[in-house]
């Protein structure tokens, strides 16, 4: 296969295993049947532009070109920092894509990774996105009507919990099972009166708080590294060892492991 690479698509089956595709170009390459196998992937030196297709030296915001970068709202400092939004300012790179992607319900969750961690996600990418974080375990705990809300939300609970992985410990090993309910049953009364701030400012239906059960994961991989070293290819054009698993969107080979988002429009060949 040939083509640009995008991150990993990935679906739970009915036992909450991690099914793995890697896109390449307009393919999609099975992985979960290539554990145990040889890989070989060689970057040709082409990165296009995600957005623009245009040709680019370094790729920006996972795949896309300077100017793109400069000029779209799913690039902007907000989408990483939502408590920064600057909408109501009049300010936003592209409104109407604000509109369809911010101003729609999102989650706000605690989660199972190199430790517990509280993050946001629209209300259409769970368990994606805590797949792409390498969580084994996911629980949604409110349900907030814009990213913004979110964003304040996320920050009030980070006084208290990790909301960022430390992806060379979530690489190391699967971090042993909690009650992330019991969790976020301590966790809310101690953020109750920044709640009720966002709630006079924002409304009564800012925020929904949820009772749902928690989702477990299940990774496709044969061993662990003990540690953690990382392919590059702006330094090593060609990846050729065996892949021993997956996780989160990492390719973990024998000798080192790949961020395959990282890599984003990155043109390679891969044979299997």
């Amino acid at each position: 296969m040939q083509g640009t690479l995008k991150k990993m698509v990935s679906s739970l089956d009915d036992s909450q295993n991690v099914i793995y595709q890697l896109p390449v170009g307009d393919q999609l390459l099975a992985l979960n049947p290539l554990i145990g196998k040889t890989l070989k992937i060689t970057y040709t030196g082409t990165i296009s532009c995600s957005n623009c297709g245009k040709k680019t030296k370094k790729s920006y915001s996972q795949g896309h070109c300077y100017p793109c970068m400069q000029k779209l709202a799913s690039c902007d400092m907000c989408i990483m920092k939502p408590e920064t939004c600057h909408y109501a300012q009049g300010t936003c790179r592209e409104p109407s894509w604000g509109e369809q992607n911010c101003f729609v319900p999102h989650y706000v969750y605690l989660s199972n990774t190199s430790g517990i961690k509280v993050g946001i996600t629209r209300h259409t990418q769970l368990p994606t996105r805590w797949i792409d974080q390498g969580a084994t375990q996911g629980l949604p705990i409110f349900k907030v009507k814009t990213r913004f809300v979110s964003g304040l939300v996320e920050v009030a609970l980070a006084t208290l919990v990790a909301d960022k992985t430390h992806w060379q410990a979530m690489l190391k090993g699967n971090n042993e099972g909690v009650d992330l309910s019991a969790k976020a049953s301590e966790l809310i009364p101690l953020v109750a009166d920044a709640l009720a701030a966002i709630t006079e400012a924002h409304g009564d239906d800012a925020i929904e708080v949820l009772q749902v059960p928690i989702q477990d994961i299940h990774y496709p991989i044969s061993n662990f590294p003990k540690k953690v070293k990382s392919y590059n290819f702006d330094k090593e054009p060609e990846i050729n060892d065996t892949l021993v698993g997956i996780k989160g969107q990492y390719l973990i080979f024998e000798n080192a492991v790949i961020n395959v988002r990282k890599f984003t429009s990155y043109e390679v060949v891969v044979e299997a």
